[in-house]
């Protein structure tokens, strides 16, 4: 369960930012950057033991961890996603964030809107709910801060789902049925234009949650996906209720150069809308991380199977003509 206490927070040392700067020079030595960066191009023999250590409080316990205080303003964005990237594989494995194949993606205000069906909300300026990502830990490095707005929000799934077993159990074992959630446009070739996720599972004695309420809501545009019931409606607004409860929720005010790693099983994470600098350097710009952690305990059978998907689509993707 999360809790309101600042130990879930890192702030850098001068002697592990010193580290970082020695791994990126490394890779840098190699000719390396960004994605082509393997672990062993990135060594943290000292900095390392504290992302071991955060893997296991993400994975296996409070389910989010923060380190703060990487001084992006003295690296070009390049640098600092280098960085980011090689932090990321002393933690899990990368994976694909979508049927492009991306590994290191950019949450940034692109001008869209969410009316676009084929546009997610990350890619807006929009409020972002409660929501999960598609693999174990979502890793998130920031890089600019918006003018005003763009606070985040972390709750545990987990300790809203053991309120509702004693305030709304009825509503609860609705969450545990499948929803229609819609890719969004993102979806393999020849396939339907959404799926069906539960957003509970339980697995082999373990809970986890896996929740994208705008996408939901979203996916009743299709005529062939069945109404939301009211009973279904009633579960989604104590959820989320819940979710926004003070009991429950913990708020942060990101800074430039904080990495966050959320455990997409037991954690939700939201953001609130903002409005962004004209300069275009200096608008807000996170990088995103997807990681699979050999550390994680569980994984239902369906959220497998979405991760699969996605690798396999992508690889595909990769592999036609001209990409």
């Amino acid at each position: 369960m999360l809790e309101a206490t600042k130990d879930w927070i890192h702030e850098l040392t001068p002697a592990e930012i010193d580290e970082l700067d020695a791994g990126l020079a490394h890779a840098k030595s190699k000719g390396l950057s960004g994605t082509q960066v393997t672990r062993d191009d990135f060594p943290l023999p000292t900095l390392g033991q504290l992302l071991d250590w955060a893997n296991d409080e993400v994975s296996r316990g409070r389910g989010l961890f923060l380190i703060r205080g990487l001084p992006v303003r003295n690296y070009s964005k390049e640098d600092a996603s280098t960085i980011f990237w090689g932090v990321g594989t002393h933690v899990g494995s990368p994976w694909p964030q979508n049927l492009n194949g991306d590994l290191l993606g950019n949450i940034c205000d692109t001008g869209k809107k969410p009316d676009d069906a084929n546009v997610r909300y990350y890619q807006t300026n929009e409020k972002l709910g409660f929501h999960t990502d598609g693999a174990d830990i979502v890793a998130l490095l920031c890089l600019r801060v918006s003018r005003s707005g763009g606070g985040n929000h972390f709750v545990s799934s987990m300790a809203v789902h053991d309120e509702m077993v004693q305030t709304a159990p009825d509503l609860l074992q609705c969450l545990y049925e499948p929803f229609c959630v819609d890719w969004r446009g993102d979806q393999a070739r020849g396939a339907k234009p959404y799926y069906t996720m539960p957003i509970f599972t339980r697995h082999e004695g373990h809970v986890s949650s896996f929740y994208l309420g705008e996408y939901i809501e979203s996916a009743q545009r299709f005529d062939e996906v069945p109404k939301l019931t009211q009973r279904q409606r009633e579960a989604l607004e104590c959820f989320e209720s819940l979710c926004w409860d003070d009991e429950f929720r913990i708020d942060l005010e990101q800074q430039p150069g904080d990495m966050s790693f959320i455990s997409n099983l037991v954690t939700l994470h939201s953001r609130e809308a903002f409005e962004d600098f004209d300069d275009p350097e200096e608008m807000r710009h996170l990088r995103r991380l997807w990681l699979a952690s050999t550390k994680t305990p569980h994984r239902s059978p369906l959220l497998q199977f979405l991760y699969e998907t996605r690798i396999g689509e992508a690889k595909k993707e990769m592999a036609q003509p001209g990409t």
